[in-house]
């Protein structure tokens, strides 16, 4: 056998035993290269005779384009195989379910898309969001608010109060989110328009009850501020948050410490199914308090009663959210169930808007 047939041989063997790209490119390298064992018998023909040239150079040139063309074949056929061997490994089974993004899986709570609601409607009116400490004093959260001494409300059973501290006054959790009417009159000047969303706190605990809830109330001071506006502004909200075209309200004689006259409201509703129905029906039910800012609570505000008039309401987010949405039991709504939060949640990229739909 001669010189170039082992040489071939031993180079297709290479060829063949060669398992991945890096491996084929020694071999060609090995055998092509500048260096390489058929590159270094082509510098040999420059010291042959024309006779010897002719046979050795052709047989020279047949090795060098038999080894070219196995080295071609063996690189397509690796290529092949890592393109296969990589879809095997990577392959995705297409019968599975799409996972869902963290924004398709996360929820809003009830209590934040109310309030959002709350402030997409009340803002359209021009009013604005206003906002207190959860920790008042008792002049802020009572006597400010023409609690009287020894009203019940100012005892532990409804309250709950801290230790005294080095002055020997008390604060407590506010009962109400009403201290803000007082702040924010001592700090702006009129016309005010405002809602005051937040966290409140009261002893009781039952299915419609919660320790800690949470209320919204509204407060407008001007100089010409009366029941007519605040008719008008509470229908409105009430059209715009049940989503009906109409609602049918009804003002009854109440007595809070910190307006006068006072009302309850009630809305007209339909009560026969599982589910109550706004704008319809012949039933009646509480949806909140309301009245004229009484004399007093403006004076404590730093404004004279002789020169501005005001009206306030408020309502518990908790029950309107129950009402709104169906939702029978008030103390889900702190119990962290994922399962509750999957069923009643809200998507948290939809904002609700009075012109795309408040819970669409």
């Amino acid at each position: 056998m001669s010189e170039l047939e082992t040489l071939e041989r031993t180079l297709l063997a290479d060829i063949d035993a060669a398992g991945d790209e890096g491996s084929i490119e020694a071999v060609r390298i090995g055998a092509l290269g500048k260096k390489g064992s058929i590159s270094e018998l082509l510098k040999t023909l420059g010291t042959m005779t024309p006779e010897e040239r002719q046979t050795r150079g052709a047989q020279i040139n047949a090795l060098k384009t038999t080894v070219a063309d196995a080295i071609t074949a063996r690189k397509s056929a690796l290529k092949d195989l890592a393109i296969a061997e990589r879809l095997a490994r990577e392959t995705v089974d297409i019968s599975l379910p799409v996972r869902s993004s963290p924004a398709e899986r996360g929820r809003i709570h009830p209590i934040s898309q109310i309030v959002d609601e709350i402030t997409a409607i009340f803002g359209d009116m021009g009013f604005s969001i206003a906002e207190g400490p959860d920790i008042e004093t008792d002049y802020y959260n009572f006597t400010a608010l023409n609690f009287p001494e020894g009203h019940p409300a100012r005892e532990m059973h409804d309250t709950f109060f801290f230790n005294e501290d080095d002055k020997g006054e008390r604060k407590v959790l506010r009962t109400h989110t009403s201290p803000v009417q007082i702040r924010t009159m001592e700090a702006q000047d009129p016309p005010i328009r405002i809602i005051i969303p937040g966290k409140t706190y009261r002893q009781d605990s039952d299915a419609t009850h919660s320790p800690m809830f949470h209320q919204v109330e509204g407060l407008v001071v001007d100089k010409s501020a009366n029941v007519a506006n605040m008719r008008w502004v509470l229908e409105e909200f009430c059209k715009a948050f049940f989503e009906v075209d109409k609602v049918t309200m009804r003002f009854r004689p109440s007595f809070f410490p910190f307006t006068e006259p006072s009302f309850e409201v009630d809305i007209q509703c339909d009560r026969s199914g599982p589910i109550v129905k706004f704008g319809e029906g012949t039933d009646w039910m509480e949806i909140l308090g309301c009245g004229m800012v009484h004399p007093n609570v403006l004076r404590s505000g730093g404004l004279d009663p002789d020169e501005y008039q005001g009206f306030a309401w408020g309502m518990g987010l908790d029950r309107i959210a129950m009402l709104k949405y169906g939702m029978p039991d008030l103390r889900d709504f702190f119990n962290a169930d994922v399962r509750w939060m999957n069923h009643y949640g809200f998507r948290p990229l939809d904002m609700p808007t009075l012109f795309g739909g408040l819970s669409a």
